[in-house]
């Protein structure tokens, strides 16, 4: 009886061993997936554009209003104040702003001063119109509805507005 016992035993450990390197070598591979996919290198880049209508009536507001300001091939207009020095932030990263939006009346519906944002939680508009400068910049981004709330009020911002951003990049990491 006492072959069967043992024998039995170590079938028992052998099928536990097998078990566990079974269990480690798929926490290694979970391990190895998330940091990879944890690169910034792996950041997307982010290339979404305005319907050609929506940026004829931008254009029209700001021809209307006499503003000189750059056509951005996606579809926003944009005026560099100042370009800033270094590195331009990617998407991926984190930038360190002051902004104050406004709507077309002149209406300020949101400012803010050093405050930090992941740039890919950001609306369109921003994730495109940021990477124009660099640390120390600053910009003016004249938005269409797609690259910026679209087709839901936000706030104080109505449906399908056009908006006007002036942003001071501070710093990104």
């Amino acid at each position: 009886m006492e072959p069967f016992i043992e024998s039995n035993v170590a079938v028992h450990c052998s099928s536990k061993m097998i078990r566990m390197k079974k269990i480690l070598c798929f926490m290694f591979v979970v391990a190895i997936t998330i940091a990879g996919c944890s690169k910034k290198d792996d950041c997307p880049s982010v290339n979404v554009s305005a319907p050609a209508s929506e940026v004829a009536n931008l254009k029209a507001y700001l021809d209307a209003n006499n503003i000189s300001a750059t056509a951005d091939p996606r579809g926003f207009f944009y005026t560099i104040k100042a370009s800033g020095s270094g590195d331009k932030p990617t998407p991926c990263q984190t930038v360190t702003v002051n902004y104050v939006g406004k709507l077309t009346n002149g209406q300020t519906f949101d400012s803010n001063t050093n405050i930090s944002f992941p740039l890919s939680n950001l609306i369109t508009g921003w994730q495109e119109g940021i990477p124009l400068i660099g640390a120390g910049g600053s910009i003016d981004l004249y938005l269409p509805p797609s690259l910026a709330y679209g087709s839901r009020a936000q706030g104080g911002i109505p449906a399908n507005s056009n908006l006007i951003f002036t942003i001071d990049l501070k710093s990104f990491k």
